[in-house]
């Protein structure tokens, strides 16, 4: 897949799903499957081999942007990327978000962007898209130009909950969000359509947990990852060079107990040796069993990391 930042270095004519797609949850790949080159072949036809399938999107967010303050992202720019290859997808455009690209009305949005820039054939976009100078612009402008090229995808939902407890539940990033902050795991991987993972490289720690017979790996994430709440998690590991999935119990926060000065993420494997320092690891939240806390000593805190333990290995199995 493509990545590009120039507009001059566009594959066009394009077929586009346009968005910002944070996170490219079940609801997101609703909206880009209409435009993947196996779909372009259905709908368009002979033609779809003229265009190509791209995602467009706006770095930075634009509610970054205008709020001036750093957003914390379900898929950092590197996870976005391998997420939407995986789709099929061909082509990713980032616009770049300042102040003349957010000065643009609707109109201009449309003509300057989408018709000169990504000579747009085929459009495919959630049903509440706004853009343009105060998001003036919606589905409507798009329709008057492109007809019946223009996909509108609509609210996407789900039922979510105990066989005697369901609830229509909106697929969107800030519920996603909402779950994560509290621990719900379930609903959000759900909700996202797989696990919520971690991707990072393993660094060097304290190695405290050595001493207690918990040896981890600790994770260097990407600043701008939305981390779930703290606490403690089943989850389970990929490893960058090998595709074994491994166990493990992980633990996010202060580490209270041995006086932690700064938030750590920290991943202990089960059945597993060897020298993790430097690889990359791709963590997948399975389920969230307890939040953190502080023990008066190094002794109970090991015998509660025993019993996380046992109820993560039940939990990934």
């Amino acid at each position: 897949m493509r990545v590009v930042f120039d507009p001059n270095q566009i594959s066009r004519p394009t077929a586009i799903a346009l968005g910002n797609f944070d996170g490219v949850h079940s609801g997101h790949q609703q909206v880009i499957a209409p435009i993947t080159p196996e779909s372009l072949r259905k709908f368009a036809g002979d033609h779809h081999s003229q265009l190509t399938s791209t995602v467009v999107s706006f770095s930075p967010h634009p509610q970054e942007f205008f709020s001036k303050a750093p957003r914390s992202l379900l898929a950092p720019f590197d996870e976005k990327v391998d997420l939407l290859r995986s789709l099929g997808v061909e082509q990713l455009v980032l616009l770049n978000f300042e102040a003349e690209l957010a000065k643009l009305t609707a109109q201009e949005f449309i003509q300057k962007i989408l018709i000169n820039y990504l000579q747009v054939e085929m459009i495919s976009v959630g049903f509440d898209f706004h853009f343009g100078q105060k998001r003036q612009g919606n589905v409507t402008d798009l329709k008057n130009v492109w007809g019946d090229r223009l996909m509108i995808i609509p609210e996407q939902t789900m039922n979510f909950g105990s066989d005697t407890e369901k609830s229509n539940v909106r697929i969107s990033s800030s519920n996603i969000r909402a779950a994560l902050a509290q621990g719900d795991i379930d609903l959000a991987n759900a909700l996202l359509g797989r696990p919520y993972n971690l991707v990072g490289k393993v660094i060097r720690g304290k190695q405290l947990g050595r001493t207690i017979g918990f040896p981890t790996a600790n994770l260097e994430l990407p600043s701008q990852k939305c981390l779930p709440r703290d606490g403690v998690y089943a989850v389970t590991v990929v490893m960058s060079d090998r595709q074994e999935i491994i166990n493990g119990v992980m633990n996010i926060g202060m580490r209270p107990t041995v006086n932690g000065d700064r938030r750590s993420v920290e991943v202990h494997l089960f059945d597993w040796q060897g020298d993790l320092y430097d690889q990359q690891i791709s963590v997948n939240l399975i389920k969230f069993i307890r939040p953190e806390k502080k023990f008066d000593s190094l002794e109970m805190l090991k015998a509660q990391l025993q019993e996380d333990s046992q109820q993560a290995l039940l939990l990934c199995n």
